[in-house]
């Protein structure tokens, strides 16, 4: 509760709203539009903050207006101010027939005589004439006209006919702070051991690791929740498998954050927001600061001394003084603005020697997401034709109701300089297509009673600056299964590395907007730690998809179950470079068995009961293990070397050994089969089943639902069917079956994998008449 109370304490004084500012000597107001008292149905956007100058707000109705944002300003004085509102018409970089987002600005409810976002390709100031202000306490207003992402960062006020607000670069933001009287120098944010910037799950998990380790951190975020592609603002559902050896306690922080759902593109519930947010607030060491966005590091020879960070919403600015700090930003802003090596796009073969890589380098990079659902209508539901959206035919249209991570953008431009561009051609995109299949598309009668539901207005990146450490990996090091002495973080996903969709280029070229997935075959490996911290800034780490490796081996560490390893295994180094007065090379060259140790133990929260391991008392005399002279087959296996499914059958149970388990891939249901040369009749079961952290606590992560199914010559009949099972050591009695042929059928389980230490089958009647016989 404590750790909430300071959570709440520390959002609330950052996201206070500021009293609109006046500049006594000019009589010019400025008022910043994401500082609005009422934001109404604006939505912030931050995501072009360094390019542009500052956040602001967003009219995302998905093609119907949005509700008004208002706010009280106070003049000095009454009497005629020419206006002048920062803004753009966002189709213009494609010569667009029309503006989509176009807005009015209201005078105590009355709208001025010019429409705002109709001109000018790039932000600027719009002339909105001038107004007779006659009182000195006035609410202004947006009022959005079309629903089609009108976009607004301030507005300025000024009795100076002569004067037009300064709108780039060092000029601008003096004026800024200026007028919003902000202090020269920045606050001081307080004292910590450890700064994380950037909250998806790479640094919530940094975050919250060094915090159980003792440490004092700050957790900085741009955004207003946490989880990065897994909030409810990018809806991306969490990839890669946890808790697997050689330290399977990895991964148990992440399973905290974990909603449980899949899928993407799914509503906003699946992502869990609040979820993320209950258990960093839980943290009586971590201090979250939202809606706060670094943009400035201070230096100290080499090292980074500080970081400085303004809130999005009040301008506010605060000094984060540390002696180490991690980048989980993604795009590697930390480390960019400290100097660290770095790398953006691909290198060439003979520069690598990976066979995925092209043969020239370039700048191509994996591409932005922006993905949307439509849903149902009782009606039918009308959506406009757009002029300034991107124009289909009936070859080139996507008949859908849903875009998945496929439809991505911007892979041949740069993903941090030009990430409005980026995103603002996945929203033409969207609403050229959704405008067609309504409206001329030979199947608009199936999209008759279908609207949008939901468009992402954040997008979701994969890959733009990677952060070069002591170790670059690269695809040799993960196919060759090279060993580190450092590996840690197991990557199980594949090679998955995203180019533009044939199909699609036919009718874009190099502006497709489909993405295909090329995977390159891998075994599950560990990335090893010195990937994880910078090679030329000695107190910087990092974690997510800006650590240490090439664009092609960035193919499987990129998905945010490891990166969410990888950020528990930065906390417990961070807490030894505390310790030892080390850096995190120190860390490598003279505690990394101190690291391996506090990796074995894991920071997670362990259950507090010690489950039984005693196997049910029928067993002693349940006779033959019928299990044992079943040919077992099964739907996948994880790595079919390390976890054959002999396990499964083999007559051992160690759940001290996880290397003696089954293990499948991801995703349910999966299942196991046993097939016999001659029917056995079969009523009863024992399933050994989860993962275990050695000898101090029990299994977890057992199968929760699952069936048992025979195959009756024409196909799979259920047999007896489990729900919300909570025993690692389950057992059970059966419907008696005489059969050739059983199936386990596996439907959920604790994580997205099965794992399985042994199956048993027996016959209880045979084996008591065999003890009677005896």
């Amino acid at each position: 509760m404590r750790g909430s109370v300071r959570l709440i304490i520390a959002m609330v004084l950052l996201c206070a709203v500021f009293v609109p500012a006046v500049c006594a000597k000019s009589r010019t107001v400025l008022v910043e539009a994401e500082a609005f008292d009422d934001p109404g149905g604006w939505m912030l956007d931050q995501q072009g903050i360094d390019q542009m100058g500052s956040p602001y707000m967003l009219a995302h109705g998905m093609g119907v207006p949005v509700a008004d944002a208002s706010t009280t300003v106070e003049f000095p004085s009454t009497g005629k101010y020419h206006v002048w509102v920062r803004t753009r018409n966002w189709a213009g970089p494609w010569d667009a027939l029309a503006a989509p987002g176009r807005f009015q600005l209201l005078i105590d409810g009355r709208p001025l005589g010019v429409v705002f976002g109709t001109e000018g390709a790039k932000w600027h100031w719009q002339s909105g004439g001038e107004v007779d202000i006659r009182r000195r306490k006035v609410v202004i207003g947006l009022n959005d006209l079309t629903g089609f992402e009108g976009r607004c960062d301030a507005i300025v006020f000024t009795m100076d006919s002569g004067f037009v607000p300064p709108n780039e670069g060092k000029a601008m933001s003096a004026f800024r702070g200026e007028l919003l009287n902000l202090p020269r120098e920045p606050e001081d944010a307080g004292e910590f051991d450890l700064v994380v910037v950037g909250g998806g799950m790479a640094g919530t998990c940094t975050a919250i690791s060094a915090a159980r380790l003792g440490l004092q951190v700050a957790l900085i975020q741009n955004r207003p929740v946490l989880g990065g592609n897994n909030s409810s603002e990018v809806r991306v559902h969490l990839n890669g498998e946890i808790n697997l050896p050689p330290y399977p306690a990895l991964g148990d922080v992440v399973r905290q954050l974990d909603s449980g759902y899949r899928g993407n593109a799914r509503p906003a519930g699946h992502y869990d927001d609040d979820k993320k947010l209950r258990v960093v607030g839980a943290e009586k060491n971590l201090r979250l600061f939202l809606n706060t966005h670094a943009f400035k590091v201070e230096k100290q020879g080499a090292k980074i001394a500080a970081v400085i960070a303004r809130n999005t919403r009040t301008s506010r600015q605060l000094r984060f003084v540390a002696p180490l700090f991690v980048d989980c930003t993604g795009d590697g802003t930390i480390g960019f603005l400290a100097g660290a090596d770095l790398r953006m796009g691909r290198e060439s073969r003979s520069e690598t020697g990976e066979s995925l890589a092209p043969e020239q380098a370039d700048k191509m990079t994996m591409g932005m997401s922006v993905q949307w659902y439509s849903g149902v209508t009782e009606e039918p539901t009308t959506f406009g034709d757009c002029p300034w959206a991107v124009q289909f035919t009936q070859e080139s249209c996507q008949p859908v109701f849903r875009g998945d991570w496929d439809w991505e953008t911007g892979m041949n431009r740069d993903q941090i300089t030009e990430a409005e561009f980026i995103r603002d051609y996945g929203l033409r995109v969207i609403y050229g297509n959704w405008a067609f299949m309504k409206n001329h598309s030979e199947q608009k009668a199936k999209y008759a009673n279908r609207r949008l539901q939901w468009v992402a207005y954040i997008g979701g990146k994969r890959e733009s600056q990677r952060l070069l450490g002591d170790l670059i990996l690269c695809q040799q090091d993960i196919q060759q299964e090279t060993i580190f002495p450092d590996a840690f973080v197991t990557a199980t996903w594949s090679i998955d590395l995203h180019y533009p969709n044939p199909l699609n280029t036919k009718h874009f070229p190099e502006q497709e907007f489909r993405s295909i997935a090329r995977h390159g075959k891998k075994k599950p490996y560990p990335v090893p730690y010195r990937c994880l911290y910078s090679r030329n800034v000695p107190n910087l780490m990092m974690a997510g998809r800006n650590i240490s490796v090439t664009h092609v081996a960035l193919g499987t560490t990129r998905v945010m179950r490891t990166c969410g390893m990888m950020g528990e295994l930065l906390g417990m180094a961070a807490s030894l470079c505390k310790k030892h007065e080390t850096t995190p090379r120190g860390v490598y060259n003279d505690h990394l068995d101190e690291l391996k140790d506090l990796a074995t133990k894991g920071v997670g929260r362990l259950p507090r009961k010690t489950l039984a391991t005693i196997p049910p008392k029928w067993l002693a005399g349940a006779g033959e293990n019928f299990a044992r002279t079943a040919k077992v087959t099964v739907s996948s296996t994880l790595d079919a070397e390390k976890y054959p499914p002999s396990f499964i059958n083999d007559g051992k149970i160690d759940v001290r050994n996880n290397d003696t388990r089954w293990v499948s891939e991801r995703a349910m249901p999966q299942h196991v089969e046993f097939v016999w040369d001659k029917p056995v009749t079969i009523n009863a079961v024992r399933i050994v089943t989860g993962w275990s952290q050695g000898t101090t606590t029990s299994p977890r992560d057992m199968i929760r639902n699952f069936s048992f199914q025979h195959h009756d010559g024409i196909g799979w009949k259920d047999i007896a069917a489990v729900d919300a099972n909570h025993r690692f050591n389950f057992n059970g009695i059966l419907p008696e079956i005489t059969t050739d042929k059983l199936r386990l059928n596996i439907t959920g389980g604790g994580g997205d994998t099965a794992r399985l230490w042994e199956v048993e089958l027996f016959n209880l009647n045979k084996g008591a008449a065999s003890q009677r016989s005896k």
